[in-house]
């Protein structure tokens, strides 16, 4: 009996043991990469801003951004301006980018007034104003970046997602729908519309710029209602300001 009670409490001390050692482990290198991680999260961003706009170094197909050696420069290059817009206030500030915008959203659930970046960028004689934008697909969240003209008719766009089915969902982030939306209209008669991800569009060549509809993808409604309300909510909160713009 004492030699079984004896290796019960080894194997226990053992088990505990290891677990403070790898536990100590991991802490150590999430410390150390924290840096890194941080480094990366900042040049995705600017990543996605810049694709949303145009500049990127997409082939006829494939989502291609602008290489990490090459972000930074380009991102100063065409990035003019970064606001944040709190209520009636619109300040400059060239940290906008890393602005969260989940905290944000947060924030305005508690009834605080909630921080808007928006980026003012410039290539080939135009000007775009690039959002940033987050919602809730099917199994979590959903993000993306929309660069829009002074009349909110869109330029670009950039969808994510954290966790959409592969093959249904997770297409919000491929050319082929991406890149449906631009050049849609997202105002009516001066009176905010959005863009419907619709099943049932009449339009399947996207010739209708102004019919406010892209094309669903087949099997992912739920994610495609996300993006839709994606666009209405938080792009809804910008025509404020776009309207000073007139």
């Amino acid at each position: 009996m004492s030699n079984r009670t004896d290796s019960n409490v080894y194997t226990m001390l053992f088990a505990i043991g290891m677990v403070l050692v790898v536990g100590a482990l991991l802490a150590f290198t999430a410390s150390s990469l924290s840096g890194r991680i941080k480094a990366n999260k900042e040049i995705e961003k600017q990543q996605n801003i810049l694709y949303a706009m145009g500049v990127n170094e997409n082939d006829e197909s494939s989502v291609i951004f602008v290489s990490k050696d090459k972000v930074s420069e380009e991102f100063s290059k065409y990035i003019k301006k970064q606001l944040v817009i709190e209520g009636d206030k619109t300040t400059e500030d060239d940290k906008a980018y890393l602005i969260d915008i989940k905290k944000q959203q947060a924030l305005a659930k508690e009834g605080k007034t909630r921080k808007l970046p928006l980026f003012i960028g410039e290539r080939e004689g135009k000007t775009f104003y690039i959002a940033p934008i987050r919602g809730k697909g099917l199994w979590d969240a959903i993000w993306g970046y929309v660069a829009m003209d002074k009349d909110m008719v869109v330029q670009g766009v950039f969808f994510d997602h954290k966790g959409e089915t592969p093959g249904l969902g997770a297409n919000i982030k491929q050319r082929f729908f991406m890149d449906d939306f631009t050049g849609e209209y997202m105002m009516s008669a001066g009176d905010f519309v959005g863009i419907k991800v619709s099943k049932s569009n009449a339009d399947p060549k996207n010739e209708d710029k102004k019919d406010h509809e892209v094309d669903a993808i087949a099997g992912a409604t739920i994610t495609g209602d996300g993006v839709a309300a994606m666009l209405k909510t938080e792009l809804k909160l910008y025509v404020p300001y776009f309207k000073t713009l007139k």
